[in-house]
């Protein structure tokens, strides 16, 4: 099944507006959206104070990814890859 990198801009929030917008996340993809995993997310502080998450899901599509993020909202998606593959400093050899 495909995965996708999900970057979000959620504008400038605190720890517990990004908190509530996860807890949401997940419980969508319990309950609405069963065919999604939501593997992780690494979030980052713009320079412009702004939070962004670079979330990885795996879904049957991007439409999914997209109708998830629209029902989990407080957000803008700014854009959508699909994963191509994924390589580690180990899988490289002297």
């Amino acid at each position: 099944m495909p995965r996708y990198l999900v970057q979000r801009n959620f504008g400038n929030i605190d720890d517990e507006h990004l908190e509530l917008r996860a807890r949401k996340s997940k419980l969508l993809t319990e309950t609405d959206f069963t065919q999604i995993t939501w593997e992780h997310s690494h979030v980052v502080g713009s320079p412009d104070g702004a939070v962004r998450t670079f979330c990885i899901y795996v879904a049957p599509d991007e439409a999914i990814v997209r109708e998830h993020a629209d029902a989990m909202g407080g957000h803008q998606i700014e854009v959508i890859y699909e994963i191509g593959g994924d390589v580690a400093p180990s899988d490289f050899t002297n």
